[in-house]
């Protein structure tokens, strides 16, 4: 499909139906790989397979415990990673940002977001501008606008 790799990173990511909408959502983005870390769930789970409509099958996944190590093993094999997280005076619009591939977008915590180690490992931060009274989206949802703008610089 794409010759450019583009990654998911899922760090600590509570909610099965989450999981199962970032599955979906990966499939359709044409994500290469889903990296589900720490305590986020992963298949087989009949809430996941629920939301994702079986997409979980679809698309390659890996369990791992510590995402600095995915991150510094995808690091050495050249892989930009972006955090999508609002972080104020760091992090950019991402319809300012111009992605290089290959390339993981990392995702956090619906509550506590990406910590301040991981976004220090992290080549750029950005964020989707927030224009109501609420400081974000949920974590799917913000994954599927910026997978697909990031998407459309792909070849």
């Amino acid at each position: 499909m794409f010759k450019e790799k583009f990654y998911v990173i899922c760090h600590n990511i509570r909610s099965l139906h989450n999981v199962g909408s970032i599955f979906r959502t990966a499939d359709g983005a044409g994500v290469d790989k889903v990296y589900l870390i720490g305590y986020t769930g992963y298949p087989p789970r009949k809430e996941i397979s629920k939301v994702a409509l079986r997409a979980e099958e679809c698309v390659r996944w890996e369990r791992r415990h510590d995402t600095w190590r995915v991150i510094e093993n995808l690091k050495k094999e050249g892989v930009k990673i972006i955090a999508l997280e609002a972080v104020p005076g760091k992090s950019i619009d991402y319809r300012n940002f111009k992605p290089k591939f290959p390339l993981a977008l990392m995702l956090g915590n619906e509550v506590r977001g990406i910590s301040t180690s991981l976004l220090k490992r992290s080549d750029h931060i950005i964020h989707l501008p927030m224009h109501g009274k609420k400081k974000s989206l949920n974590v799917s949802v913000a994954f599927g606008i910026a997978a697909y703008e990031i998407n459309s610089t792909r070849r």
